[in-house]
């Protein structure tokens, strides 16, 4: 039986920690969605992409443990998506750890240790982005 795994974000300027991140949540599985955060979610969130959403979502689609690129619009669709996509477990960085417990009532739920000594935030900020 197929497992799914599902995981959210922006992705944006994309490296080898999110590369890291996205094969041990597809290691967990055999089909990885990832709900990519459209730019007019990012502007609710208080935050600026340096690639459009298009973009982004065309670089995770060339990543080859993803499997599945879908929209993520806002906070709450988490629980639809599992649903709809028959997700199994639900996958985040744990700096999110307990921050959705909730859905352990849909899916299995697992917070990975992020990449150490990388992030987004810090490449745009070197590169001045």
């Amino acid at each position: 039986m197929l497992k799914r795994i599902i995981t959210y974000g922006t992705f944006d300027v994309l490296h080898f920690g999110h590369i890291n991140l996205l094969k041990r949540a597809r290691g967990l599985g055999d089909y990885l969605i990832v709900a990519l955060s459209t730019d007019e979610f990012n502007k609710i969130k208080n935050k600026k992409s340096y690639y459009t959403y298009e973009q982004r979502k065309l670089l995770l689609e060339s990543c080859r443990y993803v499997d599945l690129v879908i929209p993520e619009n806002n906070w709450e669709q988490k629980i639809d998506d599992i649903q709809k996509y028959q997700a199994d477990i639900f996958v985040m960085g744990d700096d999110w750890k307990g921050k959705f417990d909730f859905l352990k009532s849909y899916c299995e739920v697992i917070y990975l240790p992020r990449t150490p000594n990388i992030s987004t935030t810090q490449i745009k900020e070197d590169f001045n982005l």
